[in-house]
């Protein structure tokens, strides 16, 4: 597994990975090997695909995809004591959730620096709680002979 940031000097920097195509193959077991080497501490990492990988072609055919289950994350408290609860909500297509992922209470706020965009999303935490659509039954890769993504060698 191969990482361009040492785990060592990681501190809550954005850490750049590189990873071959064999281990591109398993994409959740490179997640878990980026974290092994600190890169959540950060709550991002950048991840450059392998020489020859080629992204989907196009998007168009996933509006129809169904988030079984949005989670909506609600904080609350006050003083440095918070409670966080996840809230199940009802399914929804990619398309309705890429609508909603589009209002401003959910867009990215103007920022200087990372620094700056994290302290605005724990200040606004309580205020506009985000709300995850993951678990997906489907694929944002085009199928290659039966491989989930499309490696080109």
């Amino acid at each position: 597994m191969t990482t361009d940031t040492p785990a060592q000097s990681v501190g809550c920097r954005v850490m750049t990975f590189t990873p071959s195509k064999e281990e591109f193959k398993d994409f959740g077991r490179y997640i878990a090997f980026m974290e092994s080497q600190g890169a959540h501490r950060a709550g991002m990492a950048k991840v450059i695909p392998p020489k020859g990988w080629k992204p989907r072609k196009t998007y168009d055919d996933i509006d129809d995809l169904v988030i079984p289950a949005p989670i909506q994350q609600v904080v609350t408290g006050q003083s440095g004591l918070f409670t966080q609860y996840n809230i199940q909500k009802k399914p929804m297509t990619v398309h309705d959730f890429r609508k909603t992922s589009n209002m401003d209470k959910f867009c990215s706020p103007r920022y200087v620096d990372f620094d700056e965009l994290e302290r605005k999303f724990w200040k606004n935490l309580t205020f506009n709680p985000p709300l995850y659509g993951a678990d997906v039954s489907g694929t944002l890769y085009d199928p290659v002979s039966g491989d989930s993504f499309l490696i080109q060698t």
